[in-house]
């Protein structure tokens, strides 16, 4: 004779339909939870489009931002810095801010964030959010444009350059008074122009 088979030992009071109700209800359960756990994933997913379409977007801005901070800056700082360089001894009678230079027979062309002047002498401000040392070499070509461009027409002034940034690193400080440059730089709730060390550079 073969063996008997063993059917499985259910507890006492519970019958195989019940055993098997249950197992199909955990299934039916399983189910629910692969459903819900793919619909988690569809959040999840559609949650990351829209975190990287907000990430682009203040990427955007942020760039905006900076764009327009350092107009905001430079209208800020302009109409003081005849005050402060006042103080340093230059009494610069008129101030424009985005002063364009276009020659085009002798192809010079450039823009002054803040342009001061005087009879004698004028100075070249760069504003900056960041000032870096390329933006101080690219102000040093702006004054050697400048200076051409006087010569044309017989300006004999004396052009002198200033840079600003709301932020200025150790280097960055050190190449632009080493240049010969006024360095405009924040101190508290106003700023400083801080003079080269030896005699500022002239054009």
């Amino acid at each position: 004779m073969g063996e008997m088979q063993t059917l499985p030992d259910y507890p006492r009071g519970i019958t195989f339909e019940q055993v098997w109700a249950a197992l199909m209800e955990d299934r039916e359960r399983q189910k629910e939870a692969a459903r819900r756990q793919e619909e988690t994933d569809r959040q999840i997913k559609e949650a990351q489009k829209e975190t990287d379409r907000q990430i682009k977007e203040i990427g955007k801005r942020f760039g905006d931002f900076t764009n327009r901070f350092g107009e905001v800056v430079e209208y800020m700082v302009a109409p003081n810095l005849q005050e402060k360089f006042y103080d340093l001894g230059f009494d610069f009678q008129e101030v424009s801010t985005n002063h364009k230079i276009n020659n085009n027979k002798n192809n010079i062309h450039f823009q002054v964030d803040v342009f001061l002047q005087n009879g004698d002498t004028a100075m070249l401000v760069e504003i900056k959010t960041k000032l870096t040392i390329n933006d101080i070499n690219e102000h040093i070509i702006r004054l050697e444009k400048m200076r051409m461009f006087a010569d044309l027409r017989g300006d004999k002034r004396v052009f002198l350059g200033a840079v600003a940034g709301v932020i200025v690193e150790p280097d960055e400080r050190e190449y632009a008074l080493s240049n010969g440059f006024y360095l405009v730089e924040p101190s508290g709730e106003t700023f400083n122009i801080i003079p080269p060390p030896n005699k500022p550079k002239e054009w």
